[in-house]
């Protein structure tokens, strides 16, 4: 066996997809064998691996080992001369192993090697080639130095700016998205330290590997592309501590005596001062929005208080003191919620959803309103013209921010994108359809030949013409068909066109979705046909408070309703169950439930005490799978009141 590849996967099945296809055409004429070790994944990758790449050797754990771990697994199986630890996000280029290879061939002294990665967008990742991490290097890269001399061979040894992204050297630190070693040093080397969890251990590894007496190269002559999807954000408190106490683990094992203990200080002092930034910066990117809402339509309300009661009333004291500092405010509150329910407070921004999330308050204001005593009905004109503007001030809000560019804001996103789509016809056309099929519409969908010479009307230009079509028909994304390109094609045209800002996505032969963009946990750029509706936050969220509202009316009028329930028994038991979150009132029938399908797995939600199958109660000869399907890709919360209003008798 020549090379044996490891891949250890969570939750990433389309990328992992993707990847396994890469690899299957960068492997022909390779003695190669391919091991996938799952942690434990809930999307279905496990299914998918089965069944579209029944030749991968497939390690399913029940639980989450870990990174180091998991590679451990295979690589005390793996019987190639080479081994090869390689992420699920990333796509090989054709050539890319067999280059590999000769170059170790040629050069014994090689124990571990890595290769040139650009990100999604077609940029070049420095994190192909990094230097030990030493005090000193840490201190650079931490206080930020290293951004204002990128290329200094001290200050920047972190990265080894000083050396050149485009030719061959020898490095410190391989990255783990990539990272061949020879069996003859891994023997010498021994297995990934499992006491990292998550980072660090390609650190120790390549670092071990010197120790070791090779030498790990960069090899920038061949690429990967690596969407750099990290199952721990980066922001996240877990994120912080996991890759610092990583840093810890690293310098008890290589450092000694006084600089270990204060080198461990600083990168305790760090986690600390990281988290605690990272807090506020969390903090603050939740409420700031609400705030500055809140503000300038408490503002409103004051003025316009004020001047009703002068040019009204003739006594600018004629409101008592508890309907200016408690009353005004929660007619703000009332409206912020209304925004909130519907999704106001989502991105990217929805000034629609804004407005209709506002009016509804507005109106329940007004409901509110005309209930109240007459000594309470302060003034009806004030709700009416607060109301206003507090819809025009959230709004006016938007688009300053959309003004100064704050992520997640800006309103020219809310434009339907404009597309290229690059390969034959027949690909082109499957992948125009399937963008149908997804529900996204672009306002302009241009097909871009891969051969130069073709002239043909279905097509608007070739791909040596991509940048100039970019440019005139002002694109905002462009997609590649892996069937009618090689990796190296796509990578090379992405190198090309970085600058142009445009959004790349790749649609795998033979599938349904497509994935792209420079970080992998952004929704908005991975394209499928995954029924995921029912998973946006905004659906989920009024899923949740249905579930609650209507288990609180149920409980509330149960005097009533209890009596002519036909399970009696089950009524208080499924009211409290749903009501605590241990259940939703209408959840997947039974079908979906199954494992080893070949099917797309449906979004995680709670157990129902419906189901989609009780729409028409009584009716056997519903087909559950296309419904719950159906129900995942098209949610809507009229859907379930409308389930257990017919099943009202039934709870």
């Amino acid at each position: 066996m020549t090379l044996s590849i490891i891949i250890v996967n969570y939750n990433v099945q389309y990328f992992l997809e993707q990847c396994l296809q890469s690899v299957a055409v960068a492997a022909e004429g390779i003695d190669t064998e391919v091991w996938v070790v799952d942690n434990n994944s809930v999307d279905g990758s496990v299914a998918m691996v089965r069944d579209k790449f029944p030749h991968v050797h497939l390690i399913a754990n029940h639980d989450n080992p870990g990174f180091a771990k998991a590679n451990n697994q295979a690589l005390k199986q793996c019987t190639g001369k080479y081994c090869l630890l390689l992420n699920p996000d990333t796509v090989v280029e054709r050539d890319c192993f067999r280059q590999c290879i000769d170059f170790m061939e040629q050069h014994p002294d090689c124990g571990g090697l890595g290769v040139k990665m650009i990100n999604g967008e077609g940029v070049y990742l420095k994190e192909s080639k990094r230097g030990f991490p030493s005090p000193k290097t840490s201190f650079f890269k931490i206080s930020g130095l290293i951004r204002l001399f990128p290329h200094h061979k001290t200050i920047a040894a972190y990265y080894m700016g000083h050396l050149s992204n485009d030719e061959i050297n020898e490095i410190d630190v391989l990255p783990g998205a990539f990272l061949m070693v020879s069996k003859e040093a891994l023997n010498k080397v021994g297995l990934l330290d499992e006491s990292f969890f998550m980072y660090g251990e390609d650190i120790d590894f390549s670092w071990r590997i010197k120790l070791a007496g090779y030498k790990n190269y960069y090899l920038p002559t061949t690429r990967i592309i690596h969407y750099k999807g990290e199952s721990t954000k980066k922001g996240s408190m877990n994120y912080v501590y996991t890759f610092y106490n990583a840093m810890v683990i690293f310098t008890k094992k290589y450092f000694s005596g006084g600089n270990a203990a204060l080198y461990i200080l600083l990168i305790k002092l760090a986690i600390w001062a990281r988290a605690s930034l990272s807090f506020v910066r969390r903090l603050m990117a939740k409420i700031m929005v609400p705030l500055m809402d809140f503000a300038a339509a408490y503002g409103g309300f004051l003025i316009i208080k004020n001047l009703w009661a002068t040019y009204w009333a003739d006594n600018i004291n004629y409101y008592p003191p508890e309907y200016t500092f408690l009353i005004l405010p929660i007619y703000v509150l009332i409206l912020m919620m209304g925004s909130w329910l519907y999704g106001g407070y989502e991105k990217p921004t929805n000034l629609w959803r804004i407005v209709r999330g506002m009016g509804f308050g507005a109106l329940i204001l007004l409901v509110f309103y005309s209930l109240l005593d007459e000594t309470h009905r302060y003034s009806r004109a004030v709700v009416l013209l607060g109301s206003l503007w507090t819809i025009l001030s959230t709004l006016g809000i938007r688009g300053l921010l959309s003004i100064l560019k704050v992520e997640g804001y800006e309103l020219r996103r809310q434009r339907k994108p404009s597309m290229l789509i690059v390969g034959d016809r027949e690909e082109t056309t499957r992948v125009r359809n399937l963008i149908g099929s997804i529900g996204m519409e672009p306002s302009f969908v241009g097909m871009v030949s891969v051969v130069p010479q073709q002239e043909d009307r279905f097509f608007i230009g070739n791909s040596l013409q991509l940048s100039e079509l970019i440019r005139y028909y002002k694109t905002d994304e462009v997609v590649f068909c892996s069937k009618d390109m090689t990796a190296q094609q796509i990578i090379s045209l992405m190198s090309q066109l970085q600058t142009t800002g445009v959004i790349y996505k790749i649609v795998p032969e033979e599938s349904d979705f497509m994935v792209g963009s420079n970080a992998i946990n952004s929704s908005e750029d991975l394209y499928a046909i995954d029924l995921n509706t029912i998973s946006a936050p905004l659906n989920r969220r009024n899923k949740r408070l249905f579930d609650i509202a209507y288990s609180l009316i149920l409980l509330l009028f149960s005097p009533v309703i209890f009596w002519p329930q036909q399970r009696k028994q089950h009524f208080f038991r499924h009211c409290f169950s749903v009501l605590v979150g241990k259940h939703s009132w209408v959840g997947y029938a039974n079908t979906a439930l199954t494992e080893g399908g070949t099917t797309q797995p449906l979004p995680p939600i709670r157990k129902g005490i419906f189901t989609p199958c009780d729409m028409l109660p009584g009716n056997r000869h519903l087909d559950a799978t296309r419904l719950n399907m159906r129900y995942a890709k098209d949610y809507k919360m009229s859907t379930d009141m409308l389930i257990v209003w017919r099943n009202l008798w039934n709870i």
